[in-house]
């Protein structure tokens, strides 16, 4: 009889707890601390952008929230190592158009599949590129550079966060739009791009707006254009790539989360919500529109459309200007 009611006791429990609220199951993550892998240096879009946000999800989560860097290979490597994470929601990344999709256009040969590998969790902000220079450039607009890399082929470098990323394929189309050519120098990350170039050793670059405004208000950077299609308000007396006669020169770049592929559907809720809500805190968005990001924080399915259409987007830029790599 005893046994009778132990095994009809321990299946009310087990139906009991079968009827939480997945809301209820979800609230149990985290209960340790939640590691956000950012691939580039710190300094840089992707970094700036997890450390916004890390203190909001910190005081939602009531853990702490590490940022970790691990730079290298346009985000492949760290792409690849929340890949092989856990898919408990303890790792996830932050990355940029290049880390999530242009890599996936622009390599035969990847470590991991952006679309198969992992999970989308919402995009974060979009921001346009900015063409700067070291002060003492000679150039001081868009046609200028054309005129001063014409008469001085291969003597103009230009710096990138890394092969593949949206700054160096700005740059690729760019050359291939003016017939001019310069010196590729790949770094690891956008801010060892810019401090070689305020220090001189570089002479120009595209540059997320967002993360260079900052030197250009400063003045140890200038702007020659932005690649958006009207003029940005954080820099309203810099023309347009396309207005200073590229018409259609038009490149915007964006920071998005992800994690590994297989998160339980109650995490990447959860994660999903908080990040939505501490992109969306007032002070936050408030300090991304002084740098020229544009909040998006949707949801994981509109993300892995939006990314989707990205990669086809690019996949077509890379075939028709031949810039495919191994």
């Amino acid at each position: 009889m005893k046994r009778r009611q132990l095994i009809t006791q321990g299946l009310a429990a087990t139906a009991a707890l079968a009827a939480l609220p997945r809301r209820a199951l979800a609230q149990a993550y985290p209960n340790k601390p939640v590691r956000v892998i950012v691939p580039f240096v710190a300094g840089g879009s992707s970094d700036i952008v997890a450390r916004t946000v890390a203190p909001k999800l910190q005081a939602a989560f009531g853990q702490n929230i590490v940022v970790e860097n691990k730079p290298g290979a346009n985000g492949a490597l760290a792409a690849e190592y929340v890949m092989r994470s856990p898919p408990d929601g303890y790792t996830f990344m932050v990355g940029s158009i290049g880390t999530f999709a242009i890599n996936a256009a622009l390599y035969a040969k990847l470590p991991y599949d952006p679309l198969k590998d992992l999970e989308p969790l919402t995009l974060a902000v979009t921001t346009p590129n900015v063409l700067v220079a070291h002060p003492a450039f000679p150039a001081n607009t868009v046609k200028e550079l054309i005129a001063y890399a014409k008469k001085n082929p291969g003597k103009v470098s230009y710096a990138s966060s890394g092969t593949g990323s949206s700054d160096h394929l700005s740059a690729e189309l760019f050359k291939l739009q003016t017939g001019t050519f310069g010196v590729h120098v790949p770094y690891r990350g956008g801010a060892a791009a810019m401090s070689d170039l305020m220090g001189g050793n570089v002479d120009t670059s595209f540059q997320n707006l967002g993360a260079a405004i900052g030197h250009i208000r400063s003045g140890r950077l200038k702007a020659l254009g932005v690649t958006s299609t009207e003029r940005v308000r954080q820099l309203p007396d810099v023309a347009t790539v396309s207005e200073q006669g590229l018409p259609g020169f038009v490149v915007t770049s964006w920071q998005a989360f992800m994690g590994p592929r297989g998160l339980p559907r109650d995490v990447l809720a959860r994660l999903n919500a908080e990040l939505v809500n501490a992109l969306n805190a007032p002070d936050v968005r408030e300090r991304f529109a002084q740098m020229a990001f544009d909040v998006v924080a949707n949801k994981p399915e509109e993300f892995a459309d939006f990314q989707r259409k990205e990669i086809a987007r690019w996949r077509d830029v890379v075939k028709q200007k031949g810039l495919a790599l191994e």
